[in-house]
Order: structure tokens, then sequence, then C-alpha cells
């Protein structure tokens, strides 16, 4: 493996590219060590009311829109979000996955999914009693995705 680290002045953040010839479970491991290290302490600006609220990432579990509004789920808050779901996949950290048009959710929480061929599968998080829809053209992509993250432990 090689490394190389290139300096840009007038850089907004920090970005870092993994080129590869297969995505295998080393890449997979190397994208999870990076991505946890900027998160952890990266915060959204996040409102309840007339209070702003500066909540990390880590703790978010989900994103869903609601008529024209977006909210982000805690394992016990709901709080509103001024960004939009596109603009939210570019900015969250590669834990976050789209699973239907209208939510994204962090694959940590996910507890469980239980599949419905003919609807939408519902998904389960740890320690809430939340739970939110996983789109038939988003299951397969879930269901890999948390198989290789869960693969490692």
């Amino acid at each position: 493996m090689r490394v190389k680290i290139e300096i840009v002045n007038g850089l907004p953040e920090t970005e870092v590219l993994i080129r590869c010839g297969q995505l295998d479970e080393s890449v997979i491991l190397l994208q999870d060590h990076i991505t946890k290290q900027g998160s952890s302490k990266r915060c959204l600006p996040l409102k309840r009311g007339d209070t702003e609220y500066y909540v990390p990432i880590n703790q978010i579990y989900f994103f869903e829109t609601e008529g024209k509004e977006i909210f982000a789920h805690t394992a016990e808050q709901l709080f509103g979000c001024s960004y939009k779901l596109y603009e939210l996949e570019e900015l969250l950290p590669g834990g976050f996955m789209r699973i239907s048009k209208s939510t994204i959710a962090n694959l940590d929480y996910i507890y469980s999914i239980t599949r419905n061929l003919a609807a939408s599968s519902l998904a389960e998080f740890k320690d809430s009693n939340k739970t939110v829809m996983v789109s038939r053209s988003y299951y397969k992509a879930v269901l890999e995705r948390l198989r290789e993250r869960h693969l490692k432990i």
C-alpha cells in the first residue's frame, strides 16, 4: 500500500481519497477507521423550537422527511434540520446510507430489518423504540452494507 499526502492551500475541508483495484475488507476497514476519526467530533447544527443544538453526528440514528421538513432522530430526541437529504448525503460519513426516498440512516445503529416482500421492510434501532421503513429498491444495498460493516466485528 502506498500513502501520499498532498497539501492544498485554501481547501475548506480535509479530503481522503482511497484508490484501490478492488473493494476488499482491508479497504472497508480503512474507510471506516478514517470516517470514525473525523465524525466522532463533528456536530450538526439542529433546532428544536427556538434553540439551536450542536449534536455530534455519531449520536444521530437517522434523518427523515415529513412533508417539506427534515428531522434528525437521536435515541430519545427529535430535531429539525435545515439541510436537504441530498446535502446530508454529501456531508455525512460513510456509516450513513439512504434507505428510502425519505430516509438516511446511521447503519451503526440498525439492530434488525424485518423483510416484507410486498412492501417496504422495517428497520429497528439499538437502544431505541424508533423504526423506519427500508424501501424495496434500497433493501439489497442496505443488507450488503450492513453485512460488510458487521462482519469485521
